[in-house]
């Protein structure tokens, strides 16, 4: 099933579900984040609790997002309560790059960097047998709500930035409930835009570079994650394709389980507070940036695979420079 978030007529939120094209609203629903809080309180699966609900009327998913009308699809009503982070190097990546990576992990640990330390730790310790806990991977904080931006909408790059680059992911989205225990509402696709020039300058810069906008969506899958998923990332300028190169994901794809993902992120009790949503981006190995690419405003995102329905699609923004003062009081 997958589900999605658009505007109405009324410029209220309308639920949206489908399995297949036939799309239609969810009748009695105000929100997939009260859809999902819920399905927690109940104990009723999501999937099941949409089923029981009934749709109603059929809409045009591709003409709403033609339209400007998707909404991130899933919020919170106070957006300080909506977490965006994520982990890195969780992929094995391409053949090729794999093969470099174990030729340069047969040296000791005084000719590796600390990155090749970290994925060599992921690939030795990142999927643990079930009921034990694996190596904890590389995270990062990504912002809050007022940092998400929705599906069409516009990535807005600082006027401070270096670089501003697309990162193809699939993000983990999730609810807190009510006993401070996380529930997965599904997976989407997500754009971890980042900036790139700024991250190689030194990795104690890493902090720095991830404190960006992010945009997941359109729609979410509700149900398990397919181990070996295939899409497409391309950037377009002028609408032409300036550069486009398959993706992959999924654990057969990875250095780490999700769970085991998911433990070291939601093993932090502050990450655990009743009622909270949390979009945790779970990394790629396929970025424009490591081909010599530059983006430009102006430039669109899109990333495409066909168990998440939708593809994403955000163009690149530059914003004007803003002058900060700190007063004293």
């Amino acid at each position: 099933m997958l589900i999605s978030q658009m505007l109405g007529e009324d410029d209220t939120i309308r639920v949206v579900a489908r399995n297949g094209a036939r799309a239609r609203v969810v009748n009695g629903a105000r929100s997939v984040y009260a859809l999902a809080m819920e399905a927690a309180r109940t104990g009723v699966g999501l999937a099941a609790l949409i089923e029981r609900k009934g749709g109603g009327e059929t809409v045009d998913l591709e003409a709403a997002y033609r339209k400007g009308l998707m909404l991130s699809p899933i919020n919170h009503p106070d957006p300080a309560h909506l977490h965006l982070t994520g982990t890195g190097l969780t992929h094995l990546g391409s053949a090729s790059t794999r093969d470099s990576m174990h030729k340069k992990l047969e040296g000791g640990d005084e000719q590796l960097t600390d990155s090749m330390k970290m994925f060599r730790m992921g690939l030795e310790g990142g999927k643990p047998a079930a009921g034990t806990v694996g190596v904890q991977p590389e995270w990062f904080y990504k912002g809050n709500g007022t940092m998400v931006v929705a599906p069409g909408a516009p990535l807005v790059s600082p006027s401070f930035a270096e670089d501003g680059g697309e990162e193809p992911e699939v993000a983990g989205i999730y609810v807190i409930g009510d006993d401070r225990q996380p529930f997965r509402v599904g997976f989407a696709l997500s754009n971890e835009f980042s900036d790139h020039v700024t991250e190689r300058v030194n990795y104690l810069w890493l902090a720095h570079s991830k404190l960006r906008n992010a945009s997941f969506g359109p729609e979410i899958l509700v149900g398990d994650l397919p181990a070996d998923i295939g899409g497409t990332s391309r950037i377009l300028r002028g609408g032409r394709t300036l550069w486009e190169k398959p993706f992959v994901s999924g654990e057969a794809n990875m250095s780490h389980t999700v769970a085991n993902l998911e433990h070291h992120h939601f093993k932090y009790a502050v990450f655990r507070q009743p009622g909270d949503v949390h979009v945790h981006m779970f990394g790629t190995a396929t970025l424009s940036f490591a081909d010599g690419v530059r983006t430009e405003a102006g430039d669109v995102f899109e990333i495409g695979a066909d168990d998440f329905g939708l593809p994403l699609r955000n163009a690149l923004e530059v914003e004007k420079p803003e002058a900060v003062t700190v007063t004293a009081l």
